[in-house]
């Protein structure tokens, strides 16, 4: 099954979100759609998955017009959209969730002494086989039809998501953001799974802000920026740098703008510190990343340093303050300040407003006393989305209905409302785009660098992309099953070195 879409407009308002966008996938191929956030690309999926209508344009599905209405029209035609965020009913089965909406129903003819249809009737031997034949057909009839799927591991989830798809006959697969929850192992079974896929004859778009994810796994790349396709070709024939500069305009090597910085006096020690078995030294002006597996235990090393885990031995100093275990406000009033990695549950509250969530964890400056001036509260907020240029209607904007960056500046904006030396990073760029990246970066880099108006601050970051590790930090520390390595001066390493360490394999070669 092969789609084209042609010269696809969508307009929001004055905003043109498609500008005569062309996209064409054939049966058989695995098509990467990369740009930032904001360049078109959910807009155009919206279209295709029948979500939203274009303005203008065509589109064909094996050269017979194809024009969906709705999103159950676009499965009928055989097209199915799956989202980072899995639209699953995690207290049903997973045959229930695969055929929900199509369930298959009992006759007369299966039912003795009834000679018409039984409305609301399933014919759970059916759906059994059918769910069954769709889990096979992903080389994983392990999966139990009958299992609960909010008991499934995420990669299981995902894997009944894309079977859901196959159980209604759909060819075109559209994976949004597939691995962002996703540790090595089960990217790895992903992507396995999507080559057999290809090699069934279905046509696949694959999101994805992780470059070398798209070199991977795609056979053609295709580029947009500001709503119009700016480039593309085949991923053989292509350089992550050279895909980068096509979605943000400019060179991948200008992402790591460093500046001069100078260490300063410390600002946390940590000396025998478990969980992580950490000891090191961190000085203002100074960013030091932590590398390592998922499930190393680089979290849960964060977590405790911040509160919210159990500390078992060692000792914390941030500036005056010295001790082992402490609560999150201790180590806010202390001066340091966390930021999730889980930025949807647990770093942002996603009903309330921008301003609300930049400032609900120092509310004192818009008293008096225990009173909120919600004047006071939306002038500081606008500030801060000014100096950090988050994209937003306003202060009283819900934060949910903003992008993934634009929604990590506002939790990078609460460390600094709140004024914190220390800032505490979990994967400070997970789930966002590459422009948003770049600017993250460099607010990074002028933290730690300092200016006039503010010293220096120290950053300590985890990250699973090491390209931003080297290009950031100044030091290295790997944590590898549980124990953190002593810091090591970034200058000197390799992302080769770094994954040796990370799995262990120094030690043995």
């Amino acid at each position: 099954m092969q789609f084209d879409m042609q010269g696809i407009r969508k307009a929001f308002g004055a905003t043109q979100a498609l500008d005569g966008v062309d996209l064409s996938v054939a049966s058989g191929e695995i098509c990467g759609l990369v740009g930032q956030n904001g360049a078109g690309k959910s807009t155009l999926m919206a279209v295709l998955s029948g979500a939203l209508e274009p303005d203008a344009g065509a589109m064909t599905i094996d050269a017979r017009p194809y024009a969906p209405r709705s999103p159950i029209d676009a499965r009928r035609a055989g097209v199915a959209m799956i989202y980072q965020e899995l639209s699953l009913a995690p207290d049903l089965t997973v045959m229930e969730n695969l055929l929900i909406g199509a369930e298959p129903t009992l006759t007369w003819s299966r039912v003795p002494g009834l000679r018409s249809l039984v409305p609301g009737l399933v014919d759970w031997r059916a759906m059994r086989a059918r769910a069954s034949a769709a889990l096979a057909q992903l080389g994983h009839d392990d999966i139990a039809p009958d299992a609960i799927v909010g008991d499934l591991p995420v990669a299981q989830q995902q894997l009944v998501e894309i079977a859901r798809a196959l159980a209604i006959g759909c060819r075109v697969l559209v994976l949004d953001e597939p691995t962002s929850s996703l540790g090595r192992a089960d990217v790895e079974h992903l992507f396995a799974l999507l080559r057999r896929l290809k090699a069934q004859g279905h046509a696949i778009v694959y999101i994805s802000h992780f470059i070398e994810e798209v070199q991977a796994i795609t056979d053609r790349y295709v580029v947009l920026r500001d709503g119009r396709n700016v480039g593309g070709g085949a991923t053989a024939d292509a350089t992550a740098d050279g895909i980068v500069a096509l979605m943000v305009g400019a060179q991948a090597s200008d992402l790591f703008a460093r500046g001069a910085r100078q260490a300063g006096a410390a600002l946390l020690e940590v000396a025998g510190f478990e969980p992580g078995s950490a000891t090191f030294t961190l000085h203002r002006g100074e960013i030091l990343g932590i590398a390592g597996l998922v499930g190393s235990g680089r979290t849960r090393f964060l977590r405790a340093l911040f509160g919210l885990e159990p500390v078992r031995a060692g000792r914390v100093r941030i500036g005056a303050y010295a001790g082992g275990a402490a609560s999150p406000r201790a180590r806010w009033r202390a001066g340091m300040g966390l930021l999730s990695e889980d930025r949807k549950n647990e770093g942002l509250a996603l009903g309330l407003s921008v301003a609300d969530n930049l400032t609900l964890s120092r509310l004192e400056p818009f008293g008096p006393a225990a009173l909120v001036l919600p004047g006071r509260q939306r002038r500081t907020a606008a500030g801060w989305i000014a100096r950090l240029a988050v994209k937003c209607s306003g202060p009283d904007q819900a934060i949910g209905e903003l992008s993934g960056g634009n929604q990590q500046k506002v939790a990078i904006a609460r460390l600094l409302h709140h004024d914190v030396d220390v800032l505490v990073l979990d994967e400070p760029t997970r789930g966002i785009d590459v422009g948003s990246k770049a600017q993250i970066y460099r607010l990074i880099e002028d933290l730690a660098a300092g200016s006039d108006a503010r010293p220096s601050r120290a950053v300590l970051m985890v990250s699973s992309y090491l390209p931003e590790l080297l290009g950031l930090c100044d030091r290295i520390a790997v944590m590898q099953r549980g124990r953190l390595q002593p810091p090591r001066p970034a200058a000197g390493l390799t992302e080769h070195e770094l994954v040796l360490d990370a799995t262990g394999a120094a030690g043995r070669s």
